[in-house]
């Protein structure tokens, strides 16, 4: 099956065709022939299976037709991050340049004066994050009653980061007879919840298991102690052939310590996490895509939707503490069938994390037979703690720094004893040696 046989139209498949793809992955062929012909839409996929691409090429085709308005945007497609609503309006410019339709982001992190411009000449597609939405809803600078479509991406994420409710009244403000999609990796009951209330009679695709990786994906979990869980993925880097690699960890404060560490040691690392304004987040992404950084460390932030090509590795520096992270982060490398390598560190404190991943996913992860005597810094070549230094620089330095004073010779005299009191009057030389009396001090002249 190519596109062709999917009914989109000539433009678009020169579009398509232009941007190297000639064959729809599972998710896009049976996910776009229902989506032209109008239906709701449930699709469960895991991560990299080209969802992203499965509702933007029929929104073209079905945006093709109709006109813009001023402050009512024709199509709505929802995001949980501000780089996944980037990615999305990547996918627009890329597909829809044979097309003549307008496009809009509303994302957090940005000024609201040019999204709010955008929305004044009118749009087709308006791609926003939750939260940036209701802030210009609430404004009035946005009416949602000419939406026509509207997608929902990601819903398992929202439901993470605690958008569902956002949802539910965006949902209450569009059209009732309005198309919807719901994507999604997963589907918690919330989900399920959610699509029951607003989907009508839609068409449920699933491509994959939910929270199934990535047969393309050899996955490794490694037992490394806290303390070293820096030195082995220094090891690792240098030994297993990596090209790129993302490397996520739980906490903000440990991207940025570990993205301090890599470079101090001479690899091309750059950072992603929440507490970054969004230019500085895509400069650095962009970064990576190009090159000029080959190892980008992120929170969970990057975890989902991320689409950069030639990701050789991933490695969870901690063990993700929800489980269905683990799919999503791994789910970065063995994107478009290319093959990846996914290491995950496991400390002791990790057991029960690891063990909740083993079981979503329905199968043990092997253990990985690290070799670490091969790594860069031999014991023998290690250098000495700053503790152990310092202890040895007291007890060695003292002999130099303060050279031992020369014994006073024998016959010199005490200094204390040569020294006179300017007080005390010269003793009389009488041959009396004992204490003066007081009598004997009284003047005649006085």
């Amino acid at each position: 099956m190519n596109f062709a046989d999917l009914g989109l139209s000539e433009e678009l498949l020169q579009a398509v065709e232009a941007a190297g793809y000639t064959e729809p992955t599972p998710i896009q062929a049976q996910a776009i022939p229902p989506v032209l012909m109008m239906k709701d839409l449930i699709g469960i996929a895991q991560t990299g299976t080209g969802k992203t691409a499965s509702f933007v090429l029929p929104m073209i085709d079905i945006l093709a037709h109709g006109r813009r308005r001023a402050l009512m945007p024709r199509s709505l497609i929802l995001e949980p991050t501000r780089e996944l609503a980037a990615q999305v309006a990547e996918n627009f410019e890329k597909y829809g340049k044979n097309h003549d339709l307008k496009m809009a982001l509303l994302i957090g992190g940005v000024q609201m004066g040019d999204q709010v411009k955008a929305l004044t000449e009118g749009v087709d597609v308006l791609i926003a994050t939750p939260g940036r939405l209701m802030d210009l809803f609430e404004r009035g600078k946005i009416l949602l009653t000419g939406c026509e479509l509207l997608v929902i991406d990601e819903a398992d994420r929202m439901l993470d980061m605690g958008f569902i409710p956002d949802i539910e009244n965006i949902c209450s403000k569009l059209p009732t007879n309005r198309q919807t999609m719901l994507f999604s990796a997963t589907m918690p009951p919330p989900i399920k919840k959610l699509s029951d209330r607003f989907l009508s009679n839609p068409k449920y695709i699933e491509v994959a298991r939910p929270a199934t990786a990535n047969i393309n994906i050899v996955q490794h979990k490694v037992a490394v102690n806290a303390r070293k869980k820096r030195e082995v993925l220094r090891h690792l880097l240098q030994t297993d052939n990596v090209s790129t690699a993302i490397v996520f960890c739980n906490r903000k404060t440990t991207v940025r310590e570990l993205a301090k560490s890599l470079k101090r040691h001479g690899f091309g690392a750059g950072e992603i996490h929440g507490d970054m304004d969004q230019p500085a987040r895509l400069a650095e992404l962009e970064r990576f895509k190009s090159g000029d950084l080959n190892i980008l460390v992120a929170s969970d932030v990057a975890a989902r939707g991320l689409d950069v090509k030639g990701v050789s590795h991933v490695f969870n520096f901690d063990t993700p503490w929800h489980p269905d992270d683990y799919v999503h982060r791994i789910g970065r490398t063995g994107r478009g069938g290319a093959s990846g390598r996914a290491f995950t560190f496991v400390a002791p404190e990790d057991a029960e994390a690891i063990d909740s991943v083993e079981k979503l996913t329905g199968h043990k992860i092997p253990l990985f037979d690290l070799k670490i005597e091969d790594a860069e810094v031999p014991r023998e070549a290690k250098p000495k703690s700053r503790r152990t230094s310092k202890v040895r620089e007291e007890r060695e330095e003292p002999a130099e720094r303060a050279p031992r004073r020369e014994p006073r010779a024998a016959t010199e005299e005490p200094r204390r004893e040569r020294r006179q009191r300017r007080s005390e009057p010269e003793p009389a030389d009488d041959g009396w040696n004992g204490p003066v009396p007081e009598f004997l001090r009284v003047s005649a002249l006085a």
